[in-house]
């Protein structure tokens, strides 16, 4: 999520992680001491910082260079490095794995909710369109759902579609396309359903069933004990990637990492894992931010990759046009150029002609390649580079994908060129040999990706739409069906409290700074509602009411998974004849309320019934009261009217707790769908912050409930009620 959670290490893990991060005091001070005596008055180079900042001075650009290679090597020594399984072919795909996608399972790009159907090459075909493909996948699966009901992180990936053979085959069409795919683990899931094995034994069991390339680590910086040597008796080839700064202790088997919230310097700075290993990939990472353009400079300074992310856990932050080109560009070459990028010919900061503009060497067998960002809000033309001659050299504008010609002025040529204001750019130089077959080709292409760059930065907000509920029959009120209580039409001002979740309100209001600053924390929006007169059940549907649907209307839901979980033969639970109907998904609930001659309430209405004309905050009153409504005392569900003293104004029953109940209020915003839900129910997840708001809740909160598909959506804890449209009132 959002903190990376502290992990506790064995003592001999700690011990050797201490050795790393302080080896002698001249770690932090910037060895050796004879560089220290040349400048006592300047401020030393931080070595600890997962992203160590270079100076801003050129003239100690060489010094910052020779304290870097000092200090990989005695960190290296000092640790006795063994870099035993970057030699390991079956893993080397990371090193070259440079741009990742973190995707929602259910993310409309991949999944097609109607058919129920995955769209996997649909979805990598866009890919390479938008962004110039992904490397890996992540598949994002539980979060910000998980907690609603008793399933754990793992019976997720267990109920999405097709089960775990259903994403086995996701996984084998991004290996048809050349795409690695990650699975995730979330440490913080322990308080839903317990495995009865371990939480590492689990992961290897999706991973294995799955076919997947490696896991994900939710929050951790490095992965819990056990589950490297887990992994390693799956399969080779196998990756650990966790989400923050990763020690480097664990370089030596985490073959990834993510490099968020990684600030850089005016002057680019050094990823420290990246230059301590070169070949462990690093993914760029923002996800709030609508500009990417300092993290792809990073990135590009640093060899490393980036991680797409615009639906983020269904908040829509899309790539502007500019920074997926300067993406499509710049991964290009960084395949085609991967050996450069993870061998030991890495030069940081160059001397450059430009000002603003800085420069990274790496070379290797007889390539140069210069990679090079302008800082400065102005395109750069003219010089750049300054470079020492090489007899029978090509050298080549990579980004625009065209041969240059440079001056030559003795044993040095200048080579000359333009960068849009804060792009990128890099030139190559080497022979036809070296610069491998097919570079006409790769030319060409990057060519096309150049000249469809744009300079547009803002990506306007995803419009979020509400379903037409359509309409029902309107009843007089001596037709009224039964059960039912007359809601008098009424224009009223409406309060709705939502919990600040990165999973975002109505629609895409959020943004970074409103997120950090009132995470966990409730939002309230008001808006004035006029409400025709309408009539709604005193009661949730019942198990009774539904199996009498069943009976006469020989239902069957188009996807059956997880539907009446709880029956036995399409008969409720003996017993529970008047409990709230629950695994019933929206599609469900709209079929018996379509067959009854009603519709769900949209949430106006729902907590216009709940709280009154004086907008109570309980149905009863303005506290929480025991004995008002089922508050988990149980640990189940409870008879509809077992509550008496806790009904509303108008009379309705379980309007809080018991059950949540599905409205109207359907949206999407062409990549997520999302239902409003009301009324909270028995059940509540425990132990971490990160699930869905569980137990009662008062009258004006609403539950952003994002809809996956009907085998998820299908809960413990969601039941439904109905209303109908009546004449006159």
């Amino acid at each position: 999520m959002v903190n990376p959670m502290h992990v506790q290490l064995p003592l001999s893990r700690r011990q050797l992680l201490r050795s790393l991060l302080g080896i002698g005091a001249w770690l932090y001070a910037g060895v050796p001491r004879r560089a220290a005596a040349q400048a006592p008055t300047e401020e030393p180079f931080d070595f600890s910082k997962p992203l160590i900042q270079a100076p801003d001075s050129p003239q100690r650009w060489p010094l910052f260079r020779q304290q870097l290679a000092d200090w990989r090597d005695q960190a290296r020594q000092s640790s006795h490095y063994c870099d035993v399984r970057y030699r390991d072919e079956a893993v080397a795909w990371a090193r070259s794995s440079f741009s990742s996608c973190f995707v929602m399972l259910y993310d409309a790009a991949l999944f097609d909710h109607e058919t129920g159907q995955y769209r996997v090459e649909e979805f990598l075909k866009q890919a390479q369109c938008d962004f110039g493909g992904f490397d890996n996948v992540i598949l994002w699966h539980a979060y910000p759902r998980l907690g609603a009901d008793d399933r754990n992180q793992f019976d997720f990936y267990r109920d999405m579609p097709g089960s775990l053979d259903g994403l086995r085959e996701v996984v084998r069409q991004c290996h048809q396309r050349g795409v690695r795919a990650l699975i995730v683990y979330k440490p913080w899931d322990v308080g839903t359903r317990r495995e009865t094995v371990s939480d590492v034994d689990a992961l290897a069991d999706i991973v294995h069933a799955t076919e997947a390339d490696g896991v994900y680590l939710d929050t951790m910086p490095l992965a819990p004990d056990g589950l490297r040597l887990a992994l390693d008796r799956v399969r080779p080839g196998l990756v650990l990637e966790g989400e923050g700064d990763l020690p480097l202790a664990y370089i030596h088997d985490h073959h990834m990492s993510w490099a968020q919230h990684f600030e850089d310097s005016r002057v680019p700075g050094v990823l420290r894992n990246k230059w301590y290993e070169r070949r462990h990939m690093m993914h760029q990472t923002a996800r709030w931010n609508r500009d990417h353009l300092p993290q792809l400079h990073t990135a590009w300074m640093n060899g490393s990759g980036m991680v797409v992310w615009e639906n983020v856990f269904g908040s829509w932050v899309g790539w502007s046009a500019r920074d997926r080109a300067v993406l499509r560009a710049m991964v290009s070459i960084q395949r085609r150029f991967a050996s450069l990028f993870s061998g030991e010919g890495w030069t940081p900061l160059v001397h450059t002609e430009a000002p603003d503009v800085y420069a990274t060497l790496w070379e290797a067998s007889g390539v140069r390649l210069w990679t090079l960002v302008n800082r400065a809000d102005r395109p750069m033309s003219g010089a750049i580079l300054k470079v020492p001659a090489a007899e029978g050299m090509q050298y080549v504008d990579v980004v625009a994908g065209r041969e240059i010609f440079p001056r030559v002025d003795g044993d040095m040529v200048t080579l000359e060129g333009a960068i849009a204001r804060r792009g990128i750019a890099g030139f190559v130089a080497g022979n036809h040999a070296s610069l491998g077959a097919n570079f006409s080709s790769f030319l060409d292409a990057q060519r096309a990706i150049h000249a469809g760059a744009e300079e547009a930065i803002d990506v306007p907000q995803r419009p979020v739409m509400l379903r037409d509920p359509g309409q029902s029959p309107v009843y007089r009120m001596h037709r009224l069906p039964a059960g039912m209580v007359v809601i008098p039409a009424a224009t009223i001002r409406i309060r709705v409290q939502l919990r600040t979740r990165e999973c975002g309100f109505y629609g895409n209001e959020m943004n970074r700074d409103e997120l950090y600053a009132n995470f966990h924390k409730p939002q309230v929006f008001e808006r004035s509602v006029a409400l025709a007169g309408y009539a709604i059940d005193l009661t949730p549907v019942t198990n009774a009411q539904y199996a009498e649907f069943l009976r006469l209307s020989r239902y069957q839901p188009r996807h059956p998974e997880n539907f009446l979980k709880h029956w036995t033969d399409r008969n409720p639970p003996i017993g529970k004849e008047d409990h709230p109907v629950v695994y019933v998904g929206l599609e469900d609930a709209r079929a018996y309320a379509a067959w009854a001659g009603k519709l769900l309430p949209t949430e106006e209405q729902w907590q216009y019934a709940a709280q009154g004309p004086s907008a109570l905050t309980y149905p009863w009153g303005g506290a929480m009261e025991p004995g008002r409504c089922n508050g988990g005392e149980t640990g189940t569900t409870t008879s509809v009217t077992a509550f008496p003293d806790g009904r509303s104004p108008f009379g309705c029953y379980d309007l809080c707790g018991n059950t949540w109940e599905w409205t109207e209020s359907e949206r999407t915003d062409g990549r997520t769908r999302f239902c409003m839900i009301r009324g909270g129910s028995y059940y509540s997840a425990q132990d971490s912050h990160w699930y869905m708001d569980g137990g009662p809740q008062p009258t004006d909160f609403a539950a952003k409930f994002l809809l996956m598909w009907p085998g998820l959506d299908r809960c413990a804890t969601i039941g439904f009620r109905c209303v109908a449209q009546v004449e006159n009132v």
